[in-house]
């Protein structure tokens, strides 16, 4: 593929990319440079870890990268997830691995790293040291971002420590590409400015968008990552997210709830499913509606959505049901897979038995 098909595709995928000169300058001196994307397993997994990670992930590859998928266990443990306990973190790592299958992610053309087995190697805590040294612990803390925490927060000496071993994993999987959420740009500006400076490399990265949770969007001052933050779905509010195993009866409860102001595209949660999941997984999005309110509708574009739904001929309701139409046809293989497979199921179940922990 040329190199400019390559990084349109990239772009795809980037809501910011650090920088777009040396992602062209990479493909063009690399045929695979290895990507690489983390998760914190952490419970039940919502449509934005599930089918929007799916389609990333897919773009990548497509665009030529070798892609590495870090199960971040011992960060997720470091995090105190799931109450800290490390057996059910694996339980929910392999978990979210099911998910993934069902869900469309090529995973037979990714590596699956356990950071449990990463740090098995005397190279991974060196890196790790050298990057704490050259670190200051106010530096560390601003990146308390990464970990879904404010800066205020009164954070563990193991948080402290987790930016590090972040910063430290692009290095040892040995990433050009950092393809993360925008969440995690603070510790991705960390490794390349002080990669170089440690022997390594500068990585470029890829920051892709974050999806809205269905709540009212935050409000306040605050710049654009930290709005992004506050504003994504979260399995710690569950009512907000669309999880991979709800019932359609679940999907339609949540998008009906959804906040959806009429003529209003900015900051609007139903919208971003249409925009970032529906027309990438659908050619159309289809609307059914009674004849008296104009019958039925195919809208071939987000573009024609936009203009149909800032004039008013497309009421929030309507939009709201053909959403929850499409986000239902999505989950439902992965719904399947849970049912018929029976290490899917067990899993399942375990993982719905535990408290999530911030």
């Amino acid at each position: 593929m040329e190199t400019e098909k390559r990084v349109e595709l990239v772009k795809q995928v980037g809501e910011e990319i650090i920088t777009e000169a040396e992602l062209r300058e990479l493909f063009e001196t690399k045929s695979r440079p290895v990507a690489y994307d983390g998760f914190e397993p952490s419970g039940r997994m919502h449509i934005a870890q599930g089918i929007l990670r799916a389609i990333n992930v897919n773009k990548m590859i497509k665009a030529g990268a070798k892609f590495k998928m870090l199960v971040a266990d011992w960060h997720s443990w470091a995090n105190n997830k799931l109450g800290g306990d490390l057996d059910k973190i694996h339980t929910a790592g392999d978990y979210m691995l099911e998910v993934w299958k069902a869900a469309g992610m090529d995973t037979g053309k990714i590596e699956f790293v356990r950071s449990s087995d990463l740090l098995k190697n005397e190279s991974y805590w060196k890196t790790t040291m050298q990057v704490a040294r050259n670190s200051t612990v106010k530096r560390v803390v601003r990146c308390a971002q990464i970990m879904g925490r404010k800066e205020s927060e009164s954070l563990s000496a193991s948080q402290i420590l987790y930016p590090c071993m972040q910063t430290a994993d692009i290095f040892e999987l040995k990433c050009d590409i950092t393809q993360l959420g925008m969440d995690q740009r603070k510790v991705n500006m960390l490794a390349r400015e002080i990669g170089l400076k440690l022997g390594f490399w500068k990585p470029v990265v890829v920051s892709h968008h974050m999806l809205m949770g269905l709540g009212k969007p935050a409000s306040g001052a605050m710049d654009a990552v930290e709005k992004a933050i506050e504003m994504k779905m979260s399995k710690s509010r569950p009512d907000t997210a669309i999880f991979m195993d709800d019932s359609e009866k679940e999907i339609r409860r949540k998008i009906s709830k959804a906040y959806c102001p009429e003529k209003q595209v900015e900051e609007n949660p139903v919208m971003e499913y249409c925009k970032y999941i529906i027309f990438e997984k659908f050619p159309a999005l289809e609307v059914q509606r009674p004849p008296k309110f104009g019958g039925d509708m195919s809208i071939g574009s987000y573009e024609e959505l936009v203009k149909l739904y800032k004039s008013g001929k497309l009421h929030p309701m309507d939009l709201k049901n053909a959403v929850a139409e499409h986000i239902n046809q999505l989950v439902e293989p992965v719904r399947k897979r849970f049912e018929k497979n029976a290490r899917a199921r067990k899993l399942l179940a375990e993982v719905r038995s535990f408290e999530v922990t911030r």
